[in-house]
């Protein structure tokens, strides 16, 4: 395969994924806001710190305010993260790589675009939001369900899911990073029983409520969500969950291609390193020194995958 399609395989569905994790992110926004257990504004500038886009919104506006943030992670043509850029600039990466796509994997990838387009023609008022949101994550949704339905589990299909993994495990890991020390009261409280609605949002921005739920029941803690969050082999969305399949799909990979690359190397000590500890070591270590090298090996991964397999070629 081209490296220039293996690339905009793997950076279509990293923009798909991201549409998603931004509809989650502004949801959970949305419902911390409305129990006022916080100031409003910290909560949205939490919001805006999770998405990685707080540098790019002060340098447009003065102030942290509600509608603002949720129009620049919507709507902002100047914004590239944007929902409404990423997933035009999926459905550009899926019109360069058509022939290696299904026909339902393109018409689903055409179909999303055209919703989001049309939900985000204009600023989404407050009691629409909810309805827009669940619109962009269902979206999503179709056109991973075309790849899983539809494609043959080949090279593509790898290049594919790497995409979507090490965009989920940014995100996991920036929303944990960001939100746990937000939330937490007092490193006294690590561990403690603390306000459902508070850690639930956590929980809401990875999708993760009720599958926590089913794990741990009603015991709503700070030590069990970033267990579940960081090393649940069964969570589609933990740290673990994610790098085991990119260290599957880099295996794959290096079979169709009978090569081993730096990725290769990078990804099973990744794996290993998340594999090899317990939650009580991570806290111990410093959840949050851990969570950012974490953050740090995924964007190292990810560069050293686009060289490895020439995406640029």
């Amino acid at each position: 395969m081209l490296g220039r399609t293996a690339g905009g395989l793997y950076w279509m569905f990293r923009y798909l994924e991201r549409s998603e994790n931004i509809a989650w992110l502004l949801e959970a926004g949305m419902r911390i806001a409305l129990t006022n257990s916080l100031e409003l504004d910290d909560e949205w500038d939490s919001v805006l710190l999770t998405a990685g886009q707080r540098m790019a919104y002060v340098e447009r506006h003065d102030e942290v305010e509600p509608a603002a943030v949720i129009d620049f992670l919507l709507r902002d043509q100047h914004n590239p993260s944007s929902v409404r850029s990423v997933v035009e600039l999926a459905r550009n990466n899926a019109r360069e790589v058509r022939t290696a796509l299904t026909r339902e994997v393109w018409e689903a990838t055409n179909a999303t675009w055209l919703a989001v387009a049309d939900a985000l023609r204009r600023p989404v008022p407050t009691r629409d939001l909810p309805r827009v949101l669940s619109l962009i994550r269902q979206e999503s949704a179709y056109v991973r369900g075309a790849l899983h339905g539809t494609m043959l589990r080949n090279d593509i299909y790898n290049f594919s899911r790497l995409g979507t993994f090490l965009e989920r495990a940014d995100n996991t890991a920036r929303i944990l990073d960001v939100k746990y020390y937000v939330l937490l009261p007092s490193p006294l409280d690590v561990g403690g029983q603390l306000d459902n609605a508070q850690w639930e949002t956590i929980l809401r921005s990875v999708s993760a409520q009720r599958a926590f739920r089913w794990r741990n029941g009603g015991n709503v803690t700070a030590w069990g969500i970033a267990d579940f969050l960081i090393l649940d082999r069964q969570m589609p969305r933990s740290l673990l969950f994610c790098y085991e399949r990119i260290d599957r799909n880099l295996a794959h990979l290096a079979t169709d291609y009978a090569q081993q690359h730096k990725s290769h190397e990078l990804s099973h000590n990744l794996r290993l390193r998340l594999a090899d500890r317990s939650i009580d070591e991570i806290i111990e270590y410093g959840l949050h020194e851990f969570l950012s090298e974490c953050i740090r090996a995924g964007n190292e991964l990810g560069i050293s995958i686009e060289h490895d397999y020439r995406f640029d070629c």
